[in-house]
């Protein structure tokens, strides 16, 4: 039995085969089946005594299930060590039950991968009221990246940060939008948000903020609707700021939503590949090759 392999489900080869470059480890796939009734075959490709299984966990209800058969399959196969690399990692948000009877998602889900896998790496989970990963999954080693240097990459990928403002959503996002101004060496300011749903948003301006003429990047960890960039970027606009683009971690908005972003003033829109969208810019492999240097030592 080998000592190391990475193995991906179907839906993330693409980005598994970047993080082998990184790496230098062999990669496998997963095999899966749907059945007509909609149940799942899985077949594990091989095994080795440390598998390093790379699941990003977007649109996650059924790929948490074909996550956990191939967990059992690698098992049965004698696999030691289990490694989680999900780059976006589902079900953090629902953290509380807000009102009675509500299932709180993040303690389910955290409790349910912390029994499978030894370790999960992921990047800028999106925690709230918890904010240590391993709160979440007690009892399983936890890396949870920045996105920070991801997002300075974007950025400076065309010649900024000169004369660039970063302005971050909201003051949840003040701690890692301020990370980013200093991967750039840019200033940034952040701003006010009021939700009353998943695409009704209200944005405020600092009162001694200064806009006018400048270069924007909005930055965001999670962009699900785009809501939130558009309306910033119509507030922005009405305060008279100059070309006004996105740097987003995690990108999940459809199509209609990239138009009304457009149609509120931002002229581009970049990710990163923690999930598989058509803004797409830049690699998360690096990063994850980093977090996993000491499981091939």
């Amino acid at each position: 039995m080998m000592k190391l392999m990475i193995a991906a489900m179907p839906d993330d080869v693409a980005p598994a085969r970047r993080l082998e470059r990184e790496t230098g480890l062999p990669l496998s796939e997963i095999g899966v089946h749907a059945f007509p009734d909609g149940e799942s075959l899985v077949r594990a490709p091989g095994a080795a005594e440390t598998v390093i299984l790379y699941c990003s966990l977007d649109r996650p209800n059924q790929k948490l299930v074909e996550l956990g058969l191939a967990v059992s399959a690698f098992r049965d196969l004698g696999a030691k060590r289990l490694v989680l690399v999900a780059p976006y990692l589902c079900y953090m948000r629902q953290d509380k039950a807000f009102h009675t009877g509500e299932a709180v998602a993040q303690r389910f889900i955290g409790a349910l991968l912390a029994g499978w896998f030894d370790r999960v790496v992921t990047i800028e989970p999106h925690l709230h009221r918890v904010k240590n990963l391993g709160d979440v999954m007690p009892g399983t080693e936890t890396a949870a990246l920045s996105g920070a240097e991801l997002l300075a990459q974007m950025i400076a990928s065309d010649g900024a940060p000169a004369g660039v403002l970063l302005v971050g959503p909201d003051a949840e996002s003040r701690a890692w939008t301020a990370a980013v101004a200093k991967a750039t060496g840019a200033p940034f300011i952040v701003l006010q948000k009021n939700r009353s749903g998943d695409r009704d948003v209200e944005i405020s301006l600092p009162d001694d903020a200064d806009v006018k003429g400048k270069r924007i990047f909005l930055v965001d960890d999670i962009a699900s609707t785009g809501a939130t960039l558009a309306a910033a970027a119509r507030l922005l606009q009405l305060k008279g700021a100059g070309r006004i683009e996105a740097a987003v971690v995690h990108a999940f908005f459809k199509e209609r939503d990239e138009e009304t972003m457009r149609d509120a003033g931002i002229e581009r829109v970049r990710s990163t590949d923690s999930v598989a969208h058509r803004t797409n810019a830049v690699f998360v492999a690096p990063l994850l090759a980093n977090a996993l240097k000491e499981e091939r030592r």
